[in-house]
């Protein structure tokens, strides 16, 4: 299959007299014969890096919360330089506008929306860095019901009927443990305790 080109007709072959609609851009040329002689730009260059690696940061804070790890990565991945990261991390963690205990808070309300269980979503905040002790801690408050959840999941999946034949039992148990529940959480979603 061919593709459009703007300046071709429609044989594909190419317009008499089309040209670029862009005109070739040549080289910046500088004056100064040796621009890293001047250490003072240089300085002022490393403050601007910061304070914009700290609203760049800020921008994406904005949007959702992140981890420090990930947003280390994405401020490395925009070209800024690590110690201009970890300065701009610091002053916002010192702030309070990036805070790891809201983070985990927020993913681990986020995942149980989505249908995930505890294990799966340790697993996905330890890939994000975050400290275990504070997952620890934050799966353990009250207000989420894993074995609901699970039991949610698996009625969505499955239908409302509890299975009875083992080997479709073994199949719904195969797939909650995908989807990151322990295993009294999947025994309690099928019913294992009304036999």
């Amino acid at each position: 299959m061919r593709r459009f080109r703007p300046d071709a007709g429609f044989g594909g072959q190419r317009r008499r007299g089309a040209t670029s609609s862009h005109p070739a851009r040549e080289p910046e040329r500088t004056d100064d014969p040796d621009p890293g002689e001047d250490a003072e730009s240089g300085a002022d260059l490393a403050g601007f890096d910061a304070a914009d690696c700290k609203r760049c940061a800020l921008d994406l804070l904005a949007r959702r919360e992140y981890s420090r790890l990930e947003l280390e990565r994405k401020l490395g991945a925009r070209g800024f330089a690590a110690d201009a990261i970890a300065a701009a991390l610091d002053g916002l963690e010192q702030s309070g506008a990036l805070a790891g205990d809201r983070f985990t808070e927020s993913f681990i309300r986020s995942r149980a929306a989505r249908g995930q269980g505890p294990v799966r979503v340790r697993a996905e905040l330890a890939a994000r860095g975050v400290d275990q002790a504070l997952v620890t801690a934050a799966l353990a408050k009250p207000g989420i019901d894993w074995a609901e959840i699970a039991a949610a999941v698996r009625s969505k999946r499955f239908g409302a009927e509890v299975p009875r034949d083992f080997n479709e039992r073994a199949r719904q148990m195969r797939f909650l443990e995908y989807r990151g529940f322990e295993r009294a959480q999947i025994d309690a979603a099928l019913g294992k305790g009304d036999d």
